[in-house]
């Protein structure tokens, strides 16, 4: 369900810039509008995590660092003690405990999206490994 808001832009240049971005990327204003307002709400919320374009679509990172599927991938998965999973991170990572942090916190509100995230990553990882595998069957053969 769609729940209609009007918005006035006082400088003109940001309409016109809104316009041109949603044609480059063959999407309405709406659509661009309601994308870069989400991502900036969660900004707000969330300072140290920003958002980027990639294979998968836009999706959330540590800023400047990896993805935020990444990190939670590497801080939640594998055989580390809970009370060693954040240190463990901010050494594999290169990143600050409070960018480990921030990414975390973000996962705590954004945990299906995330987890939907790390499940398509995988699926993409597995496909990738069958296909080598059958070059490799197929050159062996």
């Amino acid at each position: 369900m769609s729940h209609p808001v009007s918005v006035r832009f006082h400088d003109p240049r940001v309409a016109e810039q809104l316009r041109s971005e949603a044609a480059t990327r063959s999407a309405s204003t709406s659509a661009l509008a309601e994308e870069l307002i989400d991502e900036g709400l969660r900004a707000r919320r969330h300072p140290l995590v920003s958002f980027r374009d990639g294979p998968a679509g836009r999706r959330a990172h540590v800023g400047g660092g990896p993805d935020i599927w990444e990190v939670i991938e590497g801080l939640v998965g594998g055989d580390v003690p809970p009370g060693k999973r954040i240190s463990r991170a901010v050494k594999v990572f290169g990143l600050r405990r409070e960018q480990v942090e921030a990414a975390l916190a973000y996962y705590a509100e954004f945990t299906m999206e995330v987890d939907a995230q790390i499940d398509a990553n995988r699926r993409a990882a597995e496909e990738a490994e069958a296909l080598w595998r059958r070059q490799q069957d197929l050159l062996a053969g």
